[in-house]
């Protein structure tokens, strides 16, 4: 794979699967737009997977405001020129039953887990299809699967999938394809930012050696190769694809 000459956009970058994302386009030769809220964090990561000669573009701003979402892609076309991948990785998590949820929390998970993807795909739009480009979600094994506890996440995923397939015969005309990744447990802040002290998330770590069929969590890195297959021209006949990526979980029933 060699996307020497290619613009990845990437949001979420400043951190776990958009971080691994990053470092490992930028192996690979891309040229990177990395969006994220901590321009801190975005930095760490720039200079973890930069070269003098193909620094990457760092775009700070909030995904569920409609012209921070505007700028991001503005920005990197005015400096790049062109967009060949976009990767919709951003996203939170939060708990809630349908006992303890409410229109806020639904308002909040659906507005950056969906909407926010929604909008900067259709603004990308254009210009991948300038280039036969790609987009790739990340979805979450929650898309998939039912889980207690997570109302509105899992409902979240479900339509970013749903969205992935759409999106993808919409485009194939076009030759732009669409696919994203179902993510199970994977080692990154998701879970503390979601909520989580350091004790229960310790136990739900170790609950995922049980939870998993092979028997582990998985790392960010993981997830971020398949991204990359997804995105590259090894992957040039698939498209309207959500693969998990979650060592087995999508496949276990309780016995």
């Amino acid at each position: 794979m060699n996307f020497a000459g290619k613009v990845v956009l990437i949001t979420g970058a400043s951190s776990g699967i958009g971080a691994a994302t990053a470092k490992q386009f930028a192996g690979l030769g891309a040229s990177l737009a990395l969006a994220g809220r901590n321009l801190d964090n975005l930095k760490e990561v720039a200079s973890q997977c930069n070269s003098p000669s193909n620094k990457p573009l760092l775009l700070t701003g909030e995904l569920t405001n409609e012209k921070d979402t505007e700028d991001i892609l503005q920005k990197t076309i005015s400096h790049y020129g062109r967009l060949d991948v976009l990767v919709n990785n951003a996203g939170i998590l939060e708990s809630g039953s349908i006992e303890t949820t409410n229109l806020q929390q639904y308002d909040r998970l659906m507005n950056t887990n969906v909407r926010s993807i929604y909008h900067l795909t259709t603004l990308a739009v254009p210009h991948l299809i300038k280039t036969k480009g790609n987009v790739v979600n990340v979805s979450s094994v929650n898309g998939i699967r039912a889980f207690p506890g997570v109302l509105a996440y899992c409902m979240s995923k479900a339509a970013v999938d749903h969205f992935t397939r759409c999106a993808a015969l919409d485009l194939a005309p076009k030759q732009v394809r669409v696919n994203a990744v179902n993510p199970g447990v994977t080692i990154t802040n998701l879970h503390k930012r979601g909520g989580m002290n350091q004790e229960q998330y310790e136990a739900f770590i170790k609950k995922s050696q049980e939870t998993h069929a092979l028997g582990r969590p998985g790392k960010p890195e993981e997830v971020a190769r398949t991204i990359v297959f997804l995105a590259s021209d090894d992957a040039s006949f698939i498209t309207g694809a959500t693969l998990p990526v979650d060592g087995g979980r999508h496949a276990m029933c309780p016995r």
